[in-house]
């Protein structure tokens, strides 16, 4: 499995990838999932994937080709990020068309999902996140952001923090807590990351980083934010039961709260169900 986020803002895109694949416990391994389409002055895009890696390295494969083969489908001579995306999906489909099948016969599913963005020339930035069918969605202002893989774990602290005014460092930040987050729940993300942080209107690659466990920011967020939760957690109050001094008590005074009730049996009905027991016990021949 895997997790990648990417976030659109005003100021330009955060894209944040694991590198962890598996096919069960065995078979845990390091593919990094991030891929760069740069032409330095004019356009830089930035692709990550998730999924079946067989798939998504062959979308990527396709998409990397010699634009000169595949001038009408190339994202090299897409002429916006729009135009740019749906090449991509083209290529989903073209390996749809080359695998599922085969695929198919030995009870493997198509499943590829990836994230798509960046800047070609004067346009702004976009960020599209691009199904297994090659159809596509484009992040706007309510929605400023796509998660792929495990994203359950890190979902919550971009819906608390990030909008499209978030600074890029900041969500930088706030997409590596995230990235914690799932990688403390769930083991079949793992180190290292791939971070990159686009500035609209650079049209080249000027932040990356690729995180291991030794790098020292990354240890100083995990630290950080454990530590910070544990503390807010213990300034909150205890749940007080009944309190006429406490508005804010889970019972206030004065009113009952009640849970539903299975209704007990009466000593006569259980007497009943042991006699109908017994005697279909004796029906059917069952030793006593």
């Amino acid at each position: 499995m895997t997790y990648c986020v990417g976030l659109r803002l005003h100021r330009g895109l955060v894209f944040l990838a694991d590198s962890r694949t598996n096919a069960g416990v065995d078979h845990i391994s390091t593919f990094r999932k991030l891929t760069v389409f740069e032409r330095p002055g004019e356009r830089v895009m930035v692709l990550m994937s998730a999924g079946n890696l067989a798939l998504s390295q062959a979308v990527a494969n396709v998409l990397s080709e010699d634009f000169a083969k595949r001038a009408e489908t190339s994202i090299w001579q897409a002429p916006n990020m729009f135009e740019a995306a749906r090449r991509v999906g083209e290529a989903v489909r073209l390996v749809h068309h080359r695998d599922a099948e085969p695929l198919a016969e030995h009870g493997v599913d198509f499943n590829v999902s990836l994230i798509f963005g960046g800047q070609i020339g004067n346009e702004r930035c976009r960020l599209f996140q691009i199904y297994s069918a090659g159809n596509f969605i484009e992040a706007l202002d309510e929605q400023t952001y796509f998660q792929i893989g495990e994203s359950k774990y890190g979902k919550p602290i971009l819906d608390r923090v990030v909008s499209p005014d978030t600074e890029l460092d900041e969500a930088a930040k706030c997409a590596l807590i995230s990235m914690d987050s799932t990688l403390r729940s769930n083991i079949s993300v793992g180190l290292p990351l791939d971070l990159l942080v686009y500035e609209s209107g650079s049209l080249r690659v000027t932040r990356f980083a690729s995180i291991d466990e030794h790098n020292l920011y990354f240890r100083m967020i995990r630290n950080t934010w454990g530590e910070r939760l544990r503390q807010v957690f213990a300034e909150i109050a205890d749940p007080e039961w009944v309190s006429s001094a406490s508005p804010d008590s889970l019972v206030p005074q004065g009113l009952l709260h009640e849970p539903v009730r299975a209704r007990a049996l009466t000593g006569d009905e259980v007497e009943s169900v042991a006699k109908q027991t017994l005697a279909e016990g004796h029906g059917s021949g069952t030793p006593q």
